[in-house]
């Protein structure tokens, strides 16, 4: 038997939950298809920049989050082979849009925020999306367990496998050849993850804070995770939207972490669909729409032009950051003579800038104008 959803959004992370709460701030109401049992709230600090504070504060929740973490105003980079400090960045600046601001925000906490103000049963756990398929002008969800939702508007926030952006025709992200050894585990063996980091520290010169800090890392909080990321030009001639059907956060642009953006762009994904999909819903019908598959039709073609809209304003942004976090990575892991002098003599006070004019972005207000 089918469902009937005005809204799906298909996972409950970043992305899926800002766009759902900007939706309700809006008077929309929409469901979210989570496959785990309950929110993945295990996980690392994040870094939140300018732009994802404006994001945060557009759904009501920037305040909360700033009385739990502490602003950072400077970041000190130091050789890996002399030892020697190469640059000073600080982060207490004013930008084209405003006083800028970072924090590193516990990624438990901003899940658990953007939840805490959604409607009781917006998100639906163990709801695992199997397949996707066309019914006029709705389209249909299948579940792993038999359900079928029938929704004018699907919605794919479901991460770097995701199930939408695959039926939209993206590939699946391509791996760096990077990794990043993070403290939260599900290694098989993390004893040997803990020998390997500080081996790899033990041949570069580390500040002894640094290593004390891995040696005193708990067995069972050590993750390496594969780098990956979608090639820029796929964004190009890509499908971010089709017909009454988009992704946003990492099911459109997974990015390696370098810039610090993964998640702020998530954030500006959700506030920027929210108020083009809001836009459309709530144009009032037209007077000469008179029958109901006129009506379905005029509301269709509203929300195809949303999308498209919502499109066009991610598109470049998506490939710009994208683009500038590969580059870091590139420079920051190189072994050669030349990317070696770059990030011991250029990158430092080149990132600082970098960091700052990437997160110095106006993507608009959640408000409909």
């Amino acid at each position: 038997m089918e469902e009937v959803q005005e809204i799906v959004i298909v996972g409950a992370g970043i992305a899926g939950l800002t766009t759902s709460l900007g939706l309700h701030k809006l008077g929309i109401r929409s469901l979210i298809l989570e496959s785990s049992g309950s929110l993945r709230i295990t996980g690392f600090a994040l870094a939140i920049w300018t732009n994802a504070w404006k994001a945060l504060d557009a759904i009501g929740i920037g305040d909360s989050l700033r009385q739990q973490h502490k602003q950072i105003y400077w970041n000190l980079s130091t050789s890996t082979i002399s030892g020697v400090q190469t640059a000073t960045m600080s982060f207490d600046a004013k930008g084209k849009h405003g006083d800028h601001e970072f924090r590193c925000v516990n990624r438990k906490l901003l899940l658990e925020a953007l939840s805490k103000d959604l409607p009781s049963g917006t998100i639906r756990f163990s709801s695992k999306v199997v397949s996707i398929e066309i019914s006029g002008f709705y389209k249909l969800v299948h579940l792993a367990d038999g359900t079928i939702l029938k929704t004018k508007v699907l919605i794919g926030c479901d991460g770097v496998n995701s199930v939408v952006a695959k039926w939209l025709g993206f590939k699946a992200p391509t791996f760096t050849g990077r990794a990043s050894i993070r403290d939260k585990v599900r290694e098989d063996d993390p004893i040997k993850m803990k020998q390997f980091v500080l081996s790899k520290l033990g041949n570069v010169y580390v500040p002894d804070e640094i290593k004390a800090i891995v040696e005193n890392t708990e067995l069972d909080s050590i993750i390496s995770s594969p780098l990956r990321y979608r090639h820029p030009w796929e964004l190009l001639w890509g499908n971010i939207n089709k017909d009454n059907v988009c992704v946003a956060g990492d099911a459109l642009h997974p990015m390696t972490p370098n810039l610090g953006q993964g998640g702020c762009a998530a954030l500006e994904d959700g506030v920027v669909l929210a108020r083009c999909l809001a836009g459309a819903l709530l144009k009032e019908q037209s007077e000469e729409t008179k029958g109901k598959g006129d009506r379905e039709r005029e509301e269709y073609k509203r929300i195809e032009m949303g999308l498209k809209k919502y499109a066009k304003e991610r598109r470049w942004r998506s490939i710009e950051l994208i683009s500038t976090a590969y580059f870091i990575g590139f420079i920051q892991q190189g072994n050669g003579q030349v990317t070696t002098f770059l990030r011991d003599n250029i990158l430092p006070a080149f990132l600082a800038r970098l960091l700052l004019k990437r997160a110095d972005f106006d993507y608009g207000k959640l408000k409909i104008s």
